[in-house]
């Protein structure tokens, strides 16, 4: 048996590096429905369709647990896959909570960046209404970011190019914390840091979802383990290419190359 994860592409492979970190000795299936991507541009219901087509079909399966490593796809569905099936649906969410949590008080803003949807959902809204008592949190949106991924583009100077171009909507010295709101975004974490103020944090919400997968898990005594098999989909057919296969693994090993920066 084993632990599923599901994103529109390559972005949850960030989520799923962090879980082969804290619980090494399961087995994992990983769900990227690259044919529709990306998803962060498209409608609600275009979005919603989709992530129960992908979810049905990871579930058939047989694993023990899915979690929804995609922001956007969290946003429109978690709620109702958590009614259609009885073991664990886990979801992503904004690191907005820490973040307000930790730049609070010191005269410093947070910016949220995520997919245009991730940022539009009521999902989000009405996380940063009950926790923003400062009302210090601004949004910005970074789609290119996920093409970028999805493209395996990670030249440095064309995405900085790109990044700078983005932030210079916003007064970048006044921000405190900037918030990581899609997985693909953390493919790009060292680029970010390198052209913002040393002073600017930048979390992400990888580290809390695998946190809460472990203790579901171990609150609901599922016992999956395995020997650490990662086995590969693409919008529901296995992954025999060995060079897609290739891709994937190369990007766990930019992941952890990125770690030990």
């Amino acid at each position: 048996m084993s632990i599923a994860f599901f994103d529109s592409g390559i972005g949850g492979i960030t989520v799923l590096h962090h879980a082969m970190k804290i619980l090494p000795l399961e087995d994992y299936i990983y769900f990227a429905d690259t044919m529709n991507a990306p998803y962060g541009t498209k409608t609600r219901d275009e979005v919603r369709s989709l992530v129960f087509n992908a979810v049905d079909f990871i579930v058939s399966l047989g694993v023990d647990a899915v979690v929804i490593a995609c922001n956007t796809a969290t946003s429109v569905a978690v709620a109702d896959l958590r009614k259609r099936y009885t073991i664990p649906i886990i979801g992503m969410e904004p690191a907005v909570k820490p973040a307000v949590e930790k730049t609070g008080g010191t005269h410093k803003r947070v910016l949220v960046t995520a997919t245009p949807l991730t940022l539009k959902e009521e999902k989000l809204k009405n996380l940063i209404d009950r926790i923003d008592n400062e009302h210090i949190v601004d949004l910005l949106p970074l789609p290119g970011l996920v093409e970028f991924a999805e493209n395996f583009e990670f030249n440095e100077k064309i995405v900085s190019d790109y990044l700078n171009r983005e932030l210079a909507s916003v007064n970048i010295s006044s921000y405190g914390t900037i918030v990581l709101g899609c997985t693909h975004f953390l493919f790009y974490r060292s680029i970010l840091k390198r052209i913002i103020p040393s002073h600017i944090d930048i979390i992400d919400g990888n580290a809390g979802t695998v946190n809460h997968l472990s203790r579901v898990l171990k609150e609901r005594g599922v016992s999956v383990k395995g020997g650490g098999a990662i086995k590969w989909y693409c919008s529901g057919e296995p992954v025999v290419d060995l060079k897609r296969l290739a891709e994937f693994e190369l990007l766990l090993l930019i992941l952890d190359a990125a770690g030990k920066v």
